[in-house]
């Protein structure tokens, strides 16, 4: 059995940095306790001043745009109901804007923002293995869906989503050495449909590895994304579909993200930050995020 101060801090570490993770799941290797509700906030802000046109890195946003940049709020809850099946729930609210001055050529808006899309996914741990030298090893499996409420457009420049509903499943495999370093991985695959446009499907993959102890948690994460279908930017396929062209495009990108918690009071209040780039991409924004939550924890 793990000691009941590494329990908490387990516990902890899986429901602190999904919250801030905007591109990929809200799925971590950790796992909560029976009938531990978490609940978390955070800020996040991020921008871009270049994009991948197909696999072609460009010079600028189009003319007039410049830095496009967003802020997002996000709130995340977490509820064990087994101390081997957990929920989780979702939802940001966006703002996303031109700092040029330039209208979405579809929306005719220089600034959008609302809600974007409900989260909702169960996570059971399906295997715990531990070893004689006070190491262990976790795998999960998760299923979930998003469910778009704001009353938003998926077609445009601007646009705080494709507007599409997605159901996901994942896997997760994560090791943890007696000195409390780690290493996690996932793969999923998720579906995405919306009934005026084709949203490409995606493989979903990441590679996580960190570090805690009773001060800190902190862990750099690749997060990768390859769709199986859709087009290029300025393709012939793109010409033709018009507006429904942006959402129904080919999104591949790899990402890398670091992330900090520290706990303020107790192991009950906490404070996060992150930090995540673009490295590779295709029909992607080369963007950059700074995030900051804050996470309770009761039970």
């Amino acid at each position: 059995m793990l000691h009941k101060s590494k329990q908490k801090w387990l516990v902890l570490m899986g429901v602190v940095f999904p919250c801030i993770c905007i591109a990929q799941t809200t799925i971590s290797g950790f796992f909560s306790k029976k009938e531990q509700l978490t609940v978390a906030s955070s800020y996040t802000y991020k921008f871009y001043e270049r994009y991948y046109s197909g696999t072609r890195l460009t010079e600028r946003n189009p003319p007039g745009f410049d830095r496009i940049s967003s802020t997002l709020v996000s709130l995340y809850g977490e509820y064990g109901l087994t101390d081997w099946l957990s929920f989780t729930a979702t939802l940001p609210y966006i703002s996303i804007g031109s700092e040029g001055g330039a209208l979405d050529p579809y929306q005719q808006k220089d600034r959008i923002e609302g809600l974007q899309d409900l989260g909702f996914f169960a996570k059971a741990r399906v295997a715990n293995v531990y070893f004689t030298n006070g190491a262990s090893l976790q795998a999960g499996v998760a299923a979930g869906t998003f469910l778009p409420v704001g009353d938003y457009e998926g077609r445009g420049l601007l646009s705080l989503g494709t507007k599409a509903t997605t159901m996901d499943g994942i896997g997760v495999l994560q090791f943890t050495t007696s000195f409390r370093l780690f290493a996690e991985v996932q793969a999923g695959y998720s579906y995405r449909y919306h009934k005026e446009y084709t949203v490409p499907d995606a493989f979903l993959w990441s590679a996580k590895l960190g570090y805690y102890n009773r001060f800190f948690y902190t862990h750099a994460k690749i997060g990768v994304q390859q769709s199986v279908s859709g087009y290029d930017i300025g393709s012939p396929q793109y010409q033709e579909a018009g507006p429904d062209g942006l959402p129904e495009t080919r999104v591949n990108y790899t990402n890398l993200s670091f992330d900090l918690y520290i706990p303020v009071y107790k192991q009950i209040l906490g404070v996060s930050s992150g930090y995540s780039t673009t490295i590779d991409g295709r029909n992607m924004n080369k963007e950059r995020y700074f995030s900051f939550g804050l996470v309770y924890k009761q039970g």
